[in-house]
């Protein structure tokens, strides 16, 4: 057996154990009971350890330096999973064990605090756990950025995007930041000359909202039989390729963001499943970063489910569903409604225009903490004076400011940047979809997304980790990434 094979058996095996930390963690989010916390705790802790133990194996070290000498004689997808394998590798020995293991604790008890403490507004609950988190995360990000030789930040962004530059992101989110309020005037400006949005009424219940979900789920294309549907107090995609878990939540008063919020995770889900199946349970048969990923649920949600093609397809459905009549319940009406520019608090329920400030908010946070150029206590106000300044508006308590999102109170640190690149990289996407399969609109009119997951199968899917965000981007849309095309977009559907 060469030493490529026995790395590949190893990953193999460790990628099992995060399959099942996986599915672990999805319970939790979902329908553990709360006295379970502990417990739980301790087993996902125990196979992050586990899986940390398995990647810093001395033997490894030795495995590497032959499977480098042997790499001439391997395909280019087998080169590319070694790449991927050694970038796991250097991440995980830049930590010693017991950093893993009290990190892993710290998150997982912060984050059930955080969901104690959210609806109440009570940051200083969450606080002393929150605290412990960040400065975990701080000495792993500094034994990482030693490691890998870059930026605190940038070590940690790696995680989710790797090769990712914060000086590239600090570029991009300036100019868009320059961009946005003068924008954000004009679609508002142009909104409030047009025809009045008409009132749905409600109210909308839970049950008639799970089954259309269900129902445009399978238009899209998720299988039920490798995959599920569930409520959880944040919605996400979990799970494995072979079995994905997506959560909405519902509010009976307001169909449209449960709706949309199932599309955004049916995205990701059909990334999942359209990962290679002979790459499986290898680094390089993983999804190419979270900007990527983040692109696959806003094609879905944003690209294609908020089209005046969807829309015209959506109309009679969600007519049928909560037995809607009148003018209230025509496309062009729901159009509006789901094509409405409002600066709003929360993150995940913002329109197409405004999130952008929602994530360059978050960012510039993050990269301040992970600096220690602000302090955490500092937190709440920092927020609402920089989401005031972005948005002009200013959250009235911190359910609807800094306590809204799980990502810091769970780790995920350095996450943030992914989703607004992964709107740019959607834009950029869809319109090279659109030219090399021009019927996708039409189709989309019809419910029929076949010819546009036919093509992203093809052209991001199916590719995985083969390559590098960029390089797999310009392969398939013809250039890098390129903002310009996002703003074109956002032109096009909100002033013309």
């Amino acid at each position: 057996m060469t030493a490529y094979d026995q790395l590949s058996r190893k990953f193999k095996r460790l990628h099992a154990l995060q399959e099942a930390a996986g599915i672990l963690s999805w319970d939790m989010s979902t329908v553990m009971p709360s006295g379970g916390a502990e417990a739980r705790t301790e087993q996902l802790a125990t196979l992050d350890v586990v899986c940390h133990e398995t990647l810093t194996d001395p033997a490894m070290d030795e495995l590497f330096d032959r499977a480098s000498a042997e790499a001439t004689g391997l395909s280019d997808w087998a080169q590319a999973n070694l790449t991927e394998m050694r970038r796991r590798w250097l991440h995980a020995t830049a930590l010693e064990s017991d950093l893993v293991e009290a990190l892993s604790k710290a998150c997982k008890r912060c984050e059930m605090i955080w969901r104690e403490a959210r609806p109440k507004s009570d940051f200083a609950a969450v606080l002393p756990a929150m605290t412990e988190v960040l400065n975990l995360t701080r000495q792993a990000a500094a034994a990482k950025s030693e490691k890998l030789g870059c930026s605190l930040y940038d070590a940690l962004l790696d995680e989710y995007e790797p090769g990712g530059s914060s000086a590239r992101i600090d570029t991009v989110f300036a100019d868009l930041a320059d961009f946005l309020p003068g924008f954000l005037d004009d679609v508002l400006a142009r909104q409030g000359q047009q025809t009045a949005t008409l009132p749905l009424a409600g109210p909308f219940p839970r049950a008639q909202q799970e089954a259309l979900g269900r129902r445009l789920m399978a238009a899209v294309g998720f299988d039920f039989d490798h995959g599920r549907l569930d409520v959880s107090l944040h919605p996400f995609c979990g799970g494995v390729p072979d079995d994905v878990r997506i959560t909405t939540r519902y509010d009976e008063d307001d169909f449209m963001t449960a709706l949309m919020g199932v599309l955004h995770e049916t995205g990701h889900a059909m990334y999942e499943r359209g990962l290679p199946q002979d790459w499986r349970l290898q680094p390089v048969g993983e999804a190419r970063g979270m900007a990527m990923h983040e692109s696959q649920s806003l094609m879905v949600e944003m690209q294609a489910c908020r089209s005046a093609e969807f829309v015209s397809f959506l109309a009679p459905l969600a007519r049928e569903a909560f037995g809607g009549s009148g003018p209230a319940w025509e496309a062009d009406n729901l159009l509006r409604h789901y094509n409405a520019v409002k600066p709003d608090f929360i993150r995940v329920d913002a329109d197409e225009v405004t999130y952008p400030a929602h994530v360059i908010l978050r960012y510039r946070l993050e990269k301040a903490l992970i600096a220690g150029e602000m302090e955490l206590e500092a937190l709440p106000d920092e927020w609402n004076r920089g989401i005031k300044g972005l948005l002009g508006i200013a959250p009235p308590e911190d359910r609807l400011g800094c306590l809204q999102d799980i990502h810091w109170y769970d780790g995920a640190w350095g996450y943030f940047p992914t989703y607004t690149l992964g709107a740019m990289t959607a834009a950029q996407l869809f319109a090279a979809a659109k030219r090399a399969r021009p019927e996708i609109p039409a189709a989309l009119g019809r419910g029929d997304f076949a010819p546009l997951m036919g093509w992203l199968r093809e052209h991001v899917h199916a590719q995985a980790s083969s390559a590098g965000f960029e390089t797999i981007l310009e392969r398939a849309s013809g250039e890098a990434l390129n903002p310009e095309i996002f703003k074109a977009h956002l032109k096009a559907r909100y002033l013309s």
